[in-house]
């Protein structure tokens, strides 16, 4: 079962990159984040607020933990990876998300002082070789290949760093707190977070045509941001995590990129060439080697 509940949370999360590609064709990314988080938060506030009341004394006394997840969790990861699908495709989005595990790993050795194994350092370097594949599309050897390289994929990138961040750094809250509470108050960090950052844009670039954002796709689609990423997603991983730890259950991550490659070939006709092949061919071996149990292997602190 966890491991349907992992599979399930990082395909909701795929199907971000995707509806998140067609909703900012339509819309600002800075009010699509905001709306995205500040009806989340409405809606979980409201669900949990109990289990919020109980544990806020825990909670309070650990914000500045609480707050720096939330920042790179619900504030940078999404509006980075919004601002940059309105400038590459969502199908080099998800791929450049390939490599988090990898980033993972590195921030571990370097800040948490974890041993990495033979496995996971073989891991590492075939998982950045297929994005570094990726970028210069197949052709190591001619530089100029960069020049086709957008902001938008360096936005997309930031965004892996992100994420990279915010999971492994999870090892730091406080087991008190529980899942649901944890997302809950996340998700209004994020939402009080975003308000300025909304208010700056509209004042500096005018209001937006509110007519695009009544339209029944682009409800729809916020409604699926809401429900699905932003609520059931960490819900499904918070139990899956639980239940087989965070180092056996980070791999799953790898399933958000590759479900989000999948559902943009299918739903946005996205063109497939082989370099996308190849690059995807890499980084499954490197999560094949970096998921390779050893007996000696430390779980993280599982995220409950």
């Amino acid at each position: 079962m966890p491991y349907l509940l992992l599979s399930l949370a990082a395909c909701f999360w795929g199907g971000n990159y995707v509806v998140g590609h067609i909703l900012v064709a339509h819309a600002d990314p800075i009010v699509l984040s905001a709306a995205r988080w500040v009806l989340t938060a409405i809606l979980l506030m409201a669900l949990y607020s109990r289990q919020i009341r109980g544990q806020w004394p825990v909670m309070k006394k650990s914000f500045p933990v609480l707050a720096f997840l939330a920042l790179f969790g619900q504030v940078l990861f999404p509006l980075t990876l919004y601002i940059g699908l309105q400038y590459t495709s969502s199908l080099n989005a998800a791929i450049y998300l390939s490599t988090t595990p990898a980033l993972v790993l590195l921030i571990n050795k370097c800040i948490f002082k974890e041993k990495i194994s033979g496995n996971n350092i073989a891991g590492v370097v075939l998982s950045s070789l297929g994005v570094v594949w990726l970028v210069m599309q197949g052709d190591l050897l001619h530089l100029e290949t960069l020049k086709n390289l957008n902001r938008g994929d360096l936005w997309t990138m930031g965004s892996a760093v992100s994420w990279a961040v915010y999971c492994a750094f999870l090892r730091t809250k406080p087991r008190e707190v529980g899942g649901n509470a944890f997302v809950a108050v996340s998700a209004a960090f994020g939402a009080v977070v975003l308000l300025p950052v909304l208010f700056i844009s509209l004042a500096r670039d005018g209001l937006p045509v509110w007519h695009n954002y009544l339209q029944p796709g682009f409800l729809a689609g916020l409604a699926y941001l809401i429900v699905f990423p932003s609520w059931l997603s960490y819900l499904l991983w918070n139990k899956g995590i639980q239940a087989i730890g965070a180092t056996r259950g980070e791999v799953y991550s790898h399933l958000i990129p590759l479900s989000g490659g999948l559902f943009s070939v299918l739903f946005l006709n996205v063109e497939l060439y082989p370099f996308h092949l190849v690059s995807t061919l890499l980084i499954i071996c490197g999560i094949a080697l970096c998921s390779k149990s050893t007996a000696n292997r430390r779980n993280q602190p599982a995220l409950t």
